[in-house]
């Protein structure tokens, strides 16, 4: 990969302060994971900060972010606060979703994050709808939607980006390429490993970065974006990365050895961007330290707001539940209460109304 050239000192200090406490925060989010003060699955970024800084850098704050369940380095880049970020891993009404969202579901609408996704490859369809909207209205704002290596071989894949082709959508996919679909390394589930040419038979051309570097990240992902945003045709990025934990908490990572981690592990992205700043003198040894202790001290921080935020009322649980009751008439096609009975027979053109099984199931106080 080229040699780029460092940015100004300050923003050189920032990208590291950024990695620092993606990095700590995800650490610290493991803890409190054992601790069983954070449910469901959590997947970590832990080594692949780098590919996570350098793209969102690489982006205008207009343009759309949407990522995985391994999201919250990407809310923490785009801006969101670690205090929203961790009580939302633990259900917290304080959270950025209020508690609604946990782990593999951050959104931060304000700053154009537009979640982690739970589902395989199911963001590349809705990045595909942000980028339409884009060219629909007219505006110049792009979106990156980024993704890992096992959701190259989703239908999703395939079928998303010949329609941005032949649309001319200005979206970049970044396939995150950390060799392990899961525990499946990519030469088992992948015919094709070189993944930046998996777009070329759907018309969109592809690029490859090494995320463990975050300069040439934003080198090619600022291109990418330019030629996305200019000239209104998709690009597919494969960002060259490795993460240091497992798949989620719940990993044995029994499908790698600890010798091939070691050796991933001397490329750490935050030492090996931390020594060149030293090394150019941009920070010396004791400001690279005090940078890492702010992070942590960051980090108790939010753990201490998600510790004192409040869990959601329980009277809240149908806050923004899209139908319930009488606001929409809703129903079910059959009567799942009663299926010897089949389908409703009331007619709306007859009653005026839709038949509603479940609205009136509910409205009963019959259990369903």
């Amino acid at each position: 990969m080229a040699d780029h050239p460092l940015p100004e000192p300050a923003v050189a200090k920032e990208w590291l302060e950024t990695m620092l406490l993606i990095r700590r925060f995800e650490e610290r989010a493991g803890e409190m994971y054992a601790k069983a003060k954070v449910g469901g699955f959590l997947h970590l970024a832990i080594g692949e900060e780098a590919t996570i800084l350098g793209s969102v850098r690489a982006m205008r704050d207009a343009d759309y972010l949407i990522s995985t369940y391994r999201s919250h380095g990407h809310a923490l880049a785009r801006g969101t606060e670690p205090e929203r970020v961790m009580a939302e891993l633990m259900g917290k009404e304080g959270g950025v979703c209020r508690g609604r969202g946990g782990s593999m579901h951050m959104f931060d609408l304000q700053r154009r994050f537009m979640g982690g996704y739970g589902i395989v490859g199911g963001n590349l369809p809705i990045a595909a709808g942000f980028a339409l909207a884009s060219d629909y209205l007219g505006t110049e704002d792009a979106t990156l939607c980024q993704f890992g290596d096992g959701a190259s071989n989703q239908g999703t894949f395939g079928e998303t980006l010949n329609l941005a082709a032949l649309w001319k959508l200005p979206v970049v996919f970044m396939v995150t390429n950390n060799r392990f679909g899961m525990g499946t390394a990519l030469e088992r589930h992948s015919a094709v490993t070189d993944l930046h040419k998996r777009g070329e038979g759907f018309g969109v051309p592809g690029m490859r970065c090494d995320g463990m570097d975050v300069l040439d990240t934003l080198a090619v992902t600022s291109q990418a974006l330019r030629i996305a945003r200019e000239e209104r045709r998709p690009i597919l990025v494969e960002a060259m990365t490795y993460r240091f934990r497992g798949h989620s908490m719940a990993d044995p990572e029994e499908y790698r050895t600890k010798e091939q981690v070691e050796e991933w592990r001397k490329r750490d992205p935050i030492v090996t961007f931390g020594d060149r700043l030293v090394a150019e003198k941009v920070i010396d040894g004791d400001e690279r330290e005090a940078m890492d202790a702010a992070a942590i001290s960051r980090v108790d921080e939010a753990v201490a707001f998600a510790d004192a935020s409040p869990f959601p009322a329980p009277e809240s649980l149908y806050d923004d539940v899209y139908v319930l009751g009488g606001q929409v008439r809703g129903w079910w096609s059959v009567d799942t209460l009663h299926p010897e009975e089949g389908a409703p027979q009331r007619a709306e053109a007859e009653t005026g109304e839709v038949p509603q099984a479940m609205t009136a199931a509910l409205e009963a106080g019959e259990d369903t």
